[in-house]
Parts: structure tokens; C-alpha cells; sequence
């Protein structure tokens, strides 16, 4: 099934229609994205390989590397690909297919952040209890609901575009398919859908930034009775939380908390959420971590032993 009408492929402007430009941007793209492939999966391959990162914190960052990395393929990889070609062409069924895996894995990213900051509430402010409530079972659950909750956010959203008829222009000013430019295309007044979509994207975007700022100011609040050694820990794992929630959420909400009016910075806010932060993630999180650093050079140690045998 796909939606009604006789437009069956959309063409992208891009960020320019100069050639010299259109390469330029596409190294760019192709060395940030060969960056966000590499930083990520090797925090993925790490957490997987090493025993002395079992803890929940790690299970969770493990999953968002991997939401990161392949969210930022869903959009990234099309692009660099079409820097090739002198003619940016996606068949409408394709553009439904990547509204849908960009809204389901932004969807789950949201989740997993809030369930990061549930996991650094309860390690700080109930750490007699975390063991058992962080427990194998709950951590499962918890990635669990984060998938689906990101499964039925974007299939909300793909249903809304479904049911649109398309009979041109076929042409939207982005690099990517995305509810709001795709809208514009559609053959009659698109109010309600639009309506219904930002009430969609918005609630969770504005209840679970919400719910995030409330556990971190509660864990900041409870940080005055701990150490300053486990002050300053607990400070700077939060602080990076909350920059990644920051890089994710605020770029989030300046498009899709709008309406359905396409602006230039909407392409450049976009390249933040879609490709900086995934990019920014795996520094942020892990290369700060010295657990981390010293899995990541314990693995290197050990791949290197094994090529010289």
C-alpha cells in the first residue's frame, strides 16, 4: 500500500545545486558519516566484548550507539549517495519507508535517553535498591518499551502520511523525506494532519524533555548529601547526559514543534539531530569514561596480540 495520487517519486533540492558545492558537502557527509559508523560501533563492540561493562548504564549506551548509528544511516547514506548523481530522486514508497525508520529510531532514542536518566536517578538516589530494581529482567523491559513506544510514535506518523493524496509538485527543499516538507505536497489542506502530528512528536518531545529535566534536578538536588568524590562522578555523568539530551531535544523541537512551514535552517538543524549527535555521542559518553577508555584499549591490546600470532 502506498499513499494515493499520481506523484511516485520526489526529487530533493539539497543544500545547493552547484556542482563544486554538491561535492564538497558530500565529503563532508561521507568522512562525518564514516565517523559516526566507526565512533559508535566500536562503543557497540566494546560494551559487547568486555565483562567489566555489565553494569545497566553500559547495556542502555550500547543500544543508543546503535539507534545513533542507524539513524544517522537512514538519512546520511541516501545523502552521500545522491551527491553522485546530477538528478536527488526517491520513489514515494521509499519516502514513506524513511519517514517511518527516521520517526521509529528518533522515537526509541528518546525513550532510551529518558530510561538513561530513570537508571542515573535510581544509582544515585536509591543505591541500596539500584541492584534490584535495575535488575536483567527490568533493563530488558525498559530497552523493550523503548522500542515500541519508538514503533508506535512513527507508525502514527506514517499512517497520517498514508492517507494523503500526492498530485504534485513532486519536488520538497531538503536533503531527506520528513513529515512537514511532504505535507506541503499533498493535493488538499493538510491542517488536521499537521495538527495531529505535532501533537504527536510534540507530546513526547515536550513530556520526556520534561520528565528528563525533573530527574536530573532531583538527582542535583539529592548530589548535596553525597562525597565530593561521588559529587563530582555523579556531576559528570550527568552533565554529559544532559548535553547529549540538549544536542538531541533542542534541534528536535525548533522543527517539529512548528508548523508545517519549510525554512533554509531547517536543513541546518536538521544535519545536528540527524548527524552531529551521533557523532558527539560516542565522545561525549564514552570517550570521557575511563571505564570506557580502558575497555576500548584493552580490546585494541587484545586484537593486536591476536593479528601477531
Amino acid at each position: 500500500m502506498v499513499a494515493r495520487g499520481n506523484v511516485t517519486e520526489i526529487i530533493f533540492l539539497g543544500f545547493s545545486q552547484k556542482e563544486n558545492v554538491q561535492k564538497a558537502l558530500c565529503v563532508m557527509f561521507l568522512l562525518l558519516y564514516v565517523a559516526v559508523v566507526l565512533g559508535n560501533g566500536f562503543v557497540v563492540v566494546t560494551i559487547m566484548a568486555s565483562k567489566g561493562l555489565a553494569s545497566p548504564m553500559y547495556f542502555f549506551l550500547g543500544f543508543l550507539s546503535l539507534v545513533e548509528l542507524c539513524y544517522c544511516s537512514v538519512t546520511a547514506a541516501k545523502l552521500i549517495s545522491d551527491s553522485f548523481t546530477r538528478k536527488r530522486v526517491i520513489s514515494l514508497r521509499g519516502c514513506i519507508m524513511q519517514i517511518f525508520f527516521l520517526h521509529f529510531l528518533g522515537g526509541t532514542e528518546i525513550f532510551l535517553l529518558t530510561v538513561m536518566a530513570y537508571d542515573r536517578y535510581v544509582a544515585i538516589c536509591r543505591p541500596l535498591h539500584y541492584v534490584s530494581v535495575m535488575n536483567q529482567r527490568a533493563c530488558g523491559l525498559l530497552v523493550g518499551a523503548a522500542w515500541g513506544g519508538g514503533l508506535l510514535h512513527s507508525a502514527g506518523q506514517t499512517f497520517l502520511i498514508f492517507q494523503l493524496s500526492f498530485c504534485g509538485p513532486n519536488v520538497i527543499d531538503h536533503y531527506f523525506c520528513d513529515v512537514h516538507p511532504v505535507l506541503k505536497l499533498a493535493c488538499f489542506d493538510t491542517f488536521l494532519p499537521s495538527l495531529l502530528i505535532i501533537l504527536n512528536g510534540g507530546s513526547i518531545s515536550v513530556v520526556s524533555f520534561l520528565v528528563l529535566l525533573a530527574s536530573y534536578a532531583v538527582i542535583l538536588c539529592s548530589l548535596r548529601s553525597c562525597t565530593s568524590t561521588g559529587r563530582s562522578k555523579a556531576l559528570s555523568t550527568c552533565a554529559s547526559h544532559l548535553a547529549v539530551v540538549g544536542l538531541f531535544f533542542i534541534p528536535c523541537s525548533f522543527v517539529y514543534l512548528r508548523p508545517c512551514v519549510s525554512l533554509p535552517a531547517h536543513k541546518i538543524v536538521a544535519v545536528f539531530y540527524t548527524v552531529v549527535t551521533p557523532l558527539l555521542n560516542p565522545v561525549i559518553y564514552s570517550f570521557r569514561n575511563a571505564e570506557m577508555k580502558n575497555a576500548m584499549r584493552r580490546l585494541m591490546r587484545t586484537k593486536a596480540v591476536g593479528e601477531e600470532k
